[in-house]
């Protein structure tokens, strides 16, 4: 499961539960265990292997099936896969909807059956429709989180295997390297160089080195250095895990439900919970108001509680939570089509948001397939021999994978056969020494240590340089030539390793401590071309109000190249080295004026990523490997791709099955549209049934009788939500995905109010029409009213919808049907047999001419008021850009 902060975490150190379970697996084992017992991190490996029955090379096949049968999938406990009938229970947890069963029983108890009947069944008929809706949304999301799940490299009979990090239990052997996310909670059997990051559990920020060994039985969780827990992360070096628990017995499992709720509230979530505070405040007011001046009037006490509920239910948008469950599954599902899988629902409305896009380079705006150039020795000449210790460097290592040693394993090109050579030792690459060390040894007496890496980073190790006439001392001269030909390199768009190499009498093992007084022997340069086509769809972003910045480890040079060739600007770069100086203030003002970020380490994509937020941008950030996971963290949405490090794809909110930022642009499409589609909703609910609640409630105080039923009001207000099923597929006008859309409450509030004036002067001009001119009975008035209230309703639909004129803009057919459908029901609801229930009776038809006409002349002074609505909007967020705009400018001369 993703985890979308670091948080810290209590010392758990007197949990010993897990492996009370775990060590009792053979029929001879199954006996209380004591704590100490327990604490597997303080019994001898050899004796936990007995415990467990399996063995250093793994568990058989059949044996880690039947295990999985007894102990479960390795997952923490969930309740995101509730049941149906959960589910379906949950439509009845609303308050709302206990309020009018509340309602319903009272008048059954006061004799009135009908009115409960009616009330009930038009209850259990909403409940049924969002359930049917929400459940099928959330069957819909779980298929596509199936699509993403995580590998892990596992002993089966004796051989490594890959299969799903679900799928392993408490015996399998697990191989780890750098970038994989821990699938169990367990002991180190072997490790070199094995440094794993606890921030999850512990919140400390430093990766913690772990070892074999054991740890005392009471140790504190961050002094088990022989333990490796569910959900932390692999930084650097290989291991050999034995799994001692899984799914919900481990350490994360424990924790994982109140990390979920610590995760930070999207734009998205806030936008929707105000909106459930205004609608509240608003609800609140006219129940209180309504229910006492109606007693006050002297109207029977259950009529008038009834009638106040009625109303407050008829302002409330009760399909909300439906809706939008259809809409993001509905979005997540189009979005998986075209290639990017969501991971978080909510994530979709911030990648609609999104205005500001952080990404590496290397696979996104450039081919990522790396092609191995030259294999050059330190005067530029093609050499075997800097090819041959490059592919012995790149095939023998066993730890973090990478498109560079691909390279080089592929290369075209003769040389002495690997099949001569032995590896000895290796030591691991990690983020701070940028380089990787291999032993090989052949018939030589001597073995011999090669390194690969960043040129500075292995020059740094360096005291001889490897020419043609031997080794010689590196002097300055040397250093200078060697620099010079890595930037010329670079500037011509090659990324640019170092090799070096030193000669060791024979040993077992060798460390970090050995990659001194090396030899400089050459460079391997790589070329990585501009991706086809990434200059239009970068042209694509930019149309669509996303700027693009660049930040990438690779050096200035390459990345000022790239910029050139695919339309960036290449002349504004900040370095690492320039950034790590710069206060907290300064890279706020400098981040907005620097398009590449070049030469930096994780923690300064992390910085990057904070500084533009702090700006008051919505930003993506695009990263696949272990060193953007921190940014992937920071970022308002975390990008990742399928073919990523564990951690980064677990840190990310979207998955892009191709690493391709057109697919990116899709997904944008998608999630606008999402999000368009859900206002659409809320507007149109909120307008058509703020203005009808207002008009009633102001009604029922003048009139000698109520405007309509609670019955009747809760009939309508169940038919005007039909056609909002279908507005999870209604067509989006392509204007409105050309900008990032946000969450704006002041805006809902507005466009309720514009909306539902016009609503009620329209209602008010239907009681005249009724009073005045048709001299409707209380049975007349109640019936045409909830004719043309219903007809406006659906009226709006068409008209809210989209920001042209509504003739301009094609509604989806489904939508388009369903409001015809409910339109003509609407109409013909006073003649059909059961309309006595409801308390209807005939129209006459001039009554009904005169309410059609009424509808249209609405229609049109509702398409006005749009134009004026939307035309006041536009002008102020011109307003509202320059002064934000004028204050930023002055904030950075300040600075």
């Amino acid at each position: 499961m993703g985890v979308r902060r670091r948080y810290p975490h209590a010392d758990r150190s007197e949990r010993h539960q897990p492996l009370h379970v775990v060590l009792m697996i053979g029929e001879a084992d199954q006996q209380s265990v004591s704590p100490e017992d327990g604490a597997y991190w303080s019994i001898e490996t050899n004796d936990l292997l007995l415990r467990l029955e399996t063995s250093v090379s793994g568990l058989a096949s059949s044996e880690a099936a039947s295990r999985l049968a007894k102990f479960g999938r390795n997952t923490p406990a969930s309740t995101s896969s509730a049941s149906a009938l959960a589910v379906f229970a949950r439509q009845f947890r609303s308050p709302l909807v206990l309020i009018l069963i509340f309602a319903a029983c009272v008048s059954a108890f006061v004799g009135d059956g009908q009115e409960a009947a009616i009330i009930g069944a038009i209850v259990l008929a909403s409940c049924v429709l969002s359930f049917t809706q929400e459940y099928g949304a959330s069957r819909a999301t779980e298929a596509l989180k199936q699509r993403i799940s995580r590998k892990a490299i596992v002993l089966r009979d004796g051989a490594e295997c890959s299969v799903a990090a679900d799928d392993i239990v408490p015996g399998d052997v697990i191989r780890l390297s750098a970038g994989n996310l821990i699938p169990v909670d367990g002991i180190i059997l072997e490790a070199r160089d094995f440094n794993v990051s606890e921030a999850v559990l512990t919140g400390e920020t430093f990766p913690a080195v772990k070892t074999p060994g054991r740890s005392a039985p009471d140790a504190a969780l961050t002094l088990r250095t022989n333990a490796v827990y569910t959900g932390t992360s692999v930084r650097s070096g290989t291991a050999t895990v034995l799994a001692a628990a899984t799914g919900p017995r481990t350490e994360f499992a424990s924790i994982a439900a109140a990390l979920e709720r610590q995760i930070p509230e999207t734009g998205f979530a806030r936008g929707i919970r105000l909106f459930g505070y205004l609608m509240t405040e608003i609800m609140l007011a006219i129940v209180i108001l309504v229910f006492f001046a109606n007693l006050m009037l002297h109207r029977p006490l259950i009529e008038s509680l009834l009638f106040s509920l009625a109303l407050a239910v008829g302002l409330t948008p009760e399909l909300l939570p439906a809706i939008i469950s259809v809409t993001l599954a509905r979005g997540a599902r189009a979005m998986a089509v075209n290639g990017v899988i969501v991971r978080r629902l909510d994530a979709i409305e911030n990648l609609g948001s999104m205005d500001l896009l952080c990404t590496d380079k290397t696979g996104t705006l450039t081919e990522g397939v790396i092609h191995l150039d030259g294999w050059l020795d330190v005067d530029g000449n093609p050499s075997t021999d800097i090819l041959l210790w490059g592919r012995l460097n790149a095939t023998l290592q066993t730890g973090l994978k990478n498109p560079l040693d691909e390279a080089i394993a592929g290369a075209p090109g003769e040389g002495a056969s690997l099949a001569a050579f032995t590896k000895v030792d290796e030591i691991p690459y990690d983020f701070i020494r940028k380089r990787l060390s291999v032993v090989v040894r052949n018939k030589d007496a001597q073995d011999l240590l090669i390194t690969k890496g960043a040129v500075q980073n292995v020059l740094e190790t360096c005291s001889f340089v490897r020419t043609a006439k031997g080794l010689e001392p590196l002097n300055e001269m040397d250093r200078a030539a060697i620099e010079e030909k890595f930037r010329r390199w670079s500037a011509d768009g090659y990324r640019v390793l170092g090799l070096a190499i030193r000669r060791f009498e024979r040993q077992k093992t060798f460390s970090r401590k050995d990659e001194i007084d090396l030899a400089f022997a050459g460079f391997l340069l790589f070329l990585d071309p501009p991706k086809r086509g990434v200059k239009e769809t970068l042209a694509e972003l930019a149309q669509r109000g996303i700027a693009v910045k660049v930040i990438s480890g690779d050096n200035r040079y390459v990345a000022a190249h790239l910029a050139q060739a695919i339309g960036l600007r290449a002349d504004r770069i900040m370095t690492g080295e320039e950034l790590s100086k710069l206060t907290k203030s300064a890279l706020f003002a400098g981040v907005q004026h620097t398009d590449l970020f070049v030469e930096i380490d994780p923690n300064q994509k992390e910085r990057i990523v904070q500084a533009l937020r702090s700006r008051g941008r919505v930003v993506g950030y695009l990263g696949d490997g272990i060193n953007d996971a921190p940014a992937l963290h920071e970022a308002d949405i975390g990008i990742s791709v399928d073919s990523a490090v564990d951690v980064a794809r677990e840190a990310a909110d979207i998955i892009l099955l191709k690493q391709d930022l057109g697919v990116l642009v899709r997904g944008v499409d998608d999630g606008r549209k999402t999000f368009a589609n859900t206002m659409k909703y809320i507007s149109i609910t909120t307008s058509a049934n703020f203005g009808n609640m207002i008009s009633m409630a102001v009604a029922s105080l003048f009139l000698p009788f109520l405007p309509l039923l609670a019955k009747q009001i809760l009939l309508n207000n169940f038919l005007s939500d039909v056609p909002s099923l279908a507005i999870a597929s209604d067509n989006v006008d392509p204007d409105q995905l050309h900008r990032p859309r946000h969450w704006d409450i002041r805006f809902v509030r507005r466009f309720m109010i514009s909306f539902g004036l016009v609503s009620s002067l329209f209602d008010f001009a239907t009681f005249a029409f009724l009073l005045f001119f048709a001299h409707a009975t209380e049975a007349a008035f109640q019936t045409a009213w909830f004719v043309e209230s219903l007809l406006t309703e659906l009226a709006i639909v068409l008209i809210v919808r989209t920001h042209r004129a509504f003739w301009a803009s094609r509604p989806s057919p489904l939508l388009a049907w369903l409001t015809l459908a409910v339109g003509i029901i609407a109409i013909m609801i006073p003649y059909l047999p059961f309309a006595a229930w409801f308390g209807f009776v005939p129209l006459p038809l001039p009554v009904l001419a005169g309410l059609i006409a009424i509808t249209a002349l609405y229609l049109l002074v509702s398409e006005a008021t749009k134009r004026w609505f939307f035309g006041q909007e536009s002008q102020a967020r011109k307003k509202l850009l320059a002064r934000q705009r004028s204050f930023l400018d002055r904030l950075v001369a300040k600075v």
